[in-house]
């Protein structure tokens, strides 16, 4: 771990940094957020970060009495599920290209608002209706149904995996699709306007806050707690109709010897060095002594399967998977075709649309083995696993 600038009021450091792949624009923005007035302490930096919107993607930010809407994204309750299951790989098919076009029509993708809502949300929603729904309009409010249960466009997707025993794991990352995206959206800029009336110092306009006296600060919380139920829902629905989908695809519904589910982009009540805080998460796992989390790497790499060792240093936090190298716009500018096709040889995928799925190619992403190495000390391996079908939301 690298400790990076220093307080002047405190002599404490600003940034606690993991990586060894931290480019200057991300250490930049790491230490603007550390400086803002809302953070009560260092900000702690994982190997996979890169710049984001406001603070860091892949940094962990604590407040006290304060919350930063931008620090917690706009993907509320992004995060991986992950189930290992009672079969093997010689109980897969030959050939997994009828399983990703049943998955195709099991789970929906991409960003599109989807016509109807599975009694599965509907089960969920009539015990979890959104709070302070009045404002949003009547299309806002008509996608929360249907978009629960789909994988939603991006970096988000589904793999069957194999372990180094050759057990299959159905792994998937999502969030809290367009009503995540929408409540925050409007948080953010209510955080805007309201820093700017008050006349709050601010480095980043991106980092403006609310205090726990605001009257917005309780509406955010709860809108934002309401969004990480919704993602971890969504992950689960979709888990239950991929494994439905694998077991068509074998015989039988699989068996579950261990289902994980973690968010990644996220804030939590936590209790550190005595204190009780927000701690955001943006693109970190939590990770407690005993804690497990999924990381994955770019649909080309390994996943893993991890255990928290608990390090409070980190706010006990871990990376969420591999991080962006390259801008979405550059990946589809550099990256040619064929290098793609190459990265994902050995794999079943949606090689017909490999020019829409360009900026998600292994090249555009950091080394994951690297940066699993980079916080041996915030968490301990347990499975690498390799993926032997990816699909894709695009």
């Amino acid at each position: 771990m690298e400790r990076i600038g220093k307080a002047a009021a405190s002599g404490s450091e600003l940034v606690r940094s993991w990586g060894s792949e931290i480019d200057g624009g991300t250490l930049h923005q790491a230490l603007t957020s550390a400086r803002c007035a809302a953070v009560s302490g260092p900000v702690a930096l994982m190997p996979d970060a890169h710049v984001g919107i406001g603070a860091t993607v892949g940094s962990v930010i604590p407040t006290e009495g304060a919350i930063i809407p931008a620090a917690v994204g706009v993907d509320l309750g992004c995060g991986m599920i992950a189930v290992r299951t009672d079969l093997a790989a010689g109980d897969l098919p030959d050939s997994l290209e009828p399983l990703l076009a049943d998955v195709e029509r099991a789970i929906p993708a991409g960003f599109a608002a989807h016509r109807r809502t599975t009694k599965a949300a509907e089960r969920w929603l009539t015990g979890n209706a959104l709070p302070h729904s009045e404002g949003l309009t009547r299309k806002e409010l008509a996608k929360i149904g249907p978009q629960l249960g789909t994988l939603g466009g991006g970096n988000h997707f589904v793999e069957i995996s194999l372990d180094a025993d050759d057990r299959v794991w159905c792994v998937l990352h999502s969030g809290s699709r367009g009503i995540g995206n929408r409540l925050a959206t409007r948080h953010i800029d209510g955080a805007r306007r309201l820093c700017a009336d008050l006349q709050r110092s601010l480095e980043d306009r991106d980092l403006a806050y609310f205090l726990q006296a605001d009257e917005q600060f309780g509406r955010y919380v709860d809108h934002m707690l309401w969004a990480q139920r919704y993602a971890f829902a969504n992950r689960e629905i979709m888990m239950d109709a991929l494994l439905a989908a694998v077991g068509r695809a074998v015989g039988r519904r699989p068996g579950e010897a261990e289902r994980i589910n973690c968010h990644h982009n996220y804030a939590a009540r936590e209790t550190h060095g005595g204190r009780s805080m927000w701690i955001t998460r943006k693109g970190a796992i939590r990770a407690r002594v005993g804690d497990r989390g999924v990381i994955p790497g770019s649909m080309g790499a390994d996943s893993y399967v991890v255990t928290g060792l608990g390090n409070p240093d980190s706010y006990t936090s871990a990376a969420h998977g591999a991080g962006r190298r390259m801008s979405r716009r550059r990946a589809k500018r550099d990256v040619s075709i064929d290098d793609f096709r190459e990265a994902m040889a050995g794999r079943t995928w949606q090689h017909g649309r490999a020019e829409r799925l360009v900026d998600e190619s292994p090249m555009a992403y950091k080394n994951i083995a690297a940066v699993m190495a980079d916080q041996a000390d915030l968490v301990r391996i347990d499975h690498v696993l390799r993926a032997v079908m990816n699909y894709k939301g695009c």
